[in-house]
């Protein structure tokens, strides 16, 4: 076995630590009200509950995205995968309050089984969710969600 020699270390901004602590997958979250539309890159959310499936995760209140969630109480969690990369980057780097991000990164909304946030026809899986618990969302941001419907392609079973 090899040993691991220690690296030298450097200081981190504390504002920079989730960079090493959220895991995976970046997923990007799509929300409507009232005939407006966006999409948003989100890299945390948590497993809470598998029956129900729940799902948590902060939306921050600066985010575009933030007022529509809390205003028709449901998203559609898309999961891209590393073929869509420029598109997910595009999609991080850039406010939906002044551009419609399905058309800037040829994302194809499309239609949702049960909640009125689209989809992203582009990938791999969507799941429906709509509002189950937002008792923390006032003092921290956080939303849970109840996936109500769920679709994924079937091929590649593992997508990168």
């Amino acid at each position: 076995m090899t040993e691991m020699r220690a690296s030298r270390k450097h200081a981190l901004p504390l504002h920079e630590v989730r960079r090493y602590l959220e895991p995976g997958p970046v997923v990007l979250l799509t929300s409507q009200h009232d005939g407006e539309r966006d999409v948003m890159v989100m890299g945390w959310h948590t497993v809470m509950e598998f029956s129900p499936s729940l799902v948590g995760c902060v939306i921050s209140s600066a985010n575009h995205s933030h007022g529509l969630v809390r205003a028709s109480r449901e998203c559609v969690i898309n999961l891209p995968t590393s073929s869509q990369l420029e598109a997910v980057l595009g999609v991080g780097s850039t406010t939906g309050a002044q551009t419609d991000k399905f058309a800037a990164f040829g994302l194809t909304p499309e239609a949702s089984e049960q909640v009125a946030a689209p989809s992203i026809r582009e990938c791999h899986a969507q799941f429906e969710c709509r509002l189950h618990d937002d008792s923390l969302v006032e003092r921290y941001d956080f939303f849970i969600w109840e996936v109500v419907a769920a679709r994924v392609a079937p091929r590649p079973r593992h997508p990168e």
